[in-house]
């Protein structure tokens, strides 16, 4: 999609009045942008199609504030921040895309019952929206919607200070998520003070390592023993290759994990790479394979996403064998070796830091 195109895309998807147009515009953005697809480089692809996803989530939430207002609720009470977790928190959203969200709001002064049932009923109204325009609700009930991820910023706090202290599965699983939170809409001092928390509650409890390195660790690269792919063996992805969790989320994993412990709060993977070379944590060498790796990663997964009947696109993160040149074969047997690389060293780290 030429830019001047996407340009004029963006504006109209920036002034849209109703949910209705902001799903066509969302619609064929993509229809161009999958053309583009197996041609664009995939970063530059990447980056486009998460502009996107960005510009058509800030606008659902800029409609339902006005629907609150319409109702008669008025505008938000206190400054807030809307934030967007997993893959739309990393800037990784493929054309295919669930709400995976939650909201921090500055501690009221008074009518703190009223704050909550204001943001409350703003979410509900946004995860509606964003659900029209094409969004699923996440399936682990990680949204806005959900009073557990709708709080102020001393519930936040206090809320991480309980994940720290009773580091269960559960726990450290949401404090991973928090690591990939970003601001998409409002006050990102908000967003800044939340992750302030994190980061020293992550100073205050070294044992948390040990726990967040395991939930790292548990997704295992699809190459076996002898170099070669793992495929599916059973059911309707019999001979596929799980590309979302046997290649791009154990890397994923591994480079956030090497990230918190050195309080990089950068969200997107390979801006995560750069930083690590910044703090002095990864070789330029290191990185520059890496990043290569990851790229292809991210080709493929993109690959994944089919178009539904009703116009929306679905990504299970399983890709055909057949669809792989053998150019590409290679590259990825190269890059899952390199996947598996990275867990050793976050794994030796990770343990060098504990003793």
């Amino acid at each position: 999609m030429s830019d001047p195109v996407r340009l004029q895309l963006l504006k109209q998807i920036g002034s849209a009045d109703h949910v209705e147009g902001l799903r066509s515009l969302r619609d064929q953005v993509h229809e161009q942008m999958e053309a583009l697809l197996p041609t664009h480089p995939v970063e530059q692809f990447n980056e486009q199609i998460n502009e996107v996803h960005d510009a058509v989530i800030r606008r659902s939430i800029n409609l339902a504030e006005a629907e609150m207002a319409r109702l008669g609720k008025g505008s938000p009470p206190v400054p807030y921040a809307y934030l967007l977790f997993g893959s739309g928190g990393r800037k990784e959203q493929t054309l295919s895309s669930d709400q995976d969200s939650g909201v921090v709001y500055e501690d009221p002064v008074s009518d703190s019952a009223d704050v909550k049932q204001y943001f409350k009923e703003l979410s509900q109204i946004i995860v509606s929206n964003l659900q029209s325009v094409g969004y699923p609700p996440c399936e682990g009930n990680v949204l806005s919607s959900n009073s557990e991820w709708c709080l102020s910023l001393s519930e936040w706090s206090r809320k991480l200070d309980h994940w720290f202290d009773e580091p269960a599965w559960e726990a450290v699983r949401y404090l991973l998520i928090i690591a990939d939170g970003r601001c998409i809409y409002g006050e990102s001092r908000l967003v800044d003070a939340l992750k302030d928390s994190f980061f020293t509650d992550m100073l205050n409890h070294p044992i948390i390592l040990q726990r967040m390195l395991d939930n790292t660790l548990r997704h295992k690269v699809l190459v076996g023993i002898f170099g070669q792919l793992l495929k599916e063996r059973y059911g309707e992805d019999a001979g596929s290759l799980d590309i979302k969790y046997g290649a791009y989320i154990p890397m994923v994993n591994s480079i956030r994990l090497l990230s918190v412990q050195v309080g990089i709060r950068e969200t997107a993977t390979l801006d995560r790479i750069a930083m690590l070379v910044e703090a002095g944590q990864m070789s330029e060498s290191d990185a520059a394979v890496y990043k290569q790796a990851f790229r292809l990663l991210l080709r493929l997964r993109l690959m994944t996403t089919e178009q539904k009947e009703d116009g929306l696109y679905a990504n299970n993160g399983k890709l055909s064998s057949r669809k792989l040149t053998k150019e590409m074969t290679d590259e990825l047997k190269s890059s899952l070796r390199l996947g598996k690389k990275l867990q050793r060293a976050v794994f030796k780290q990770t343990m060098g830091r504990l003793t």
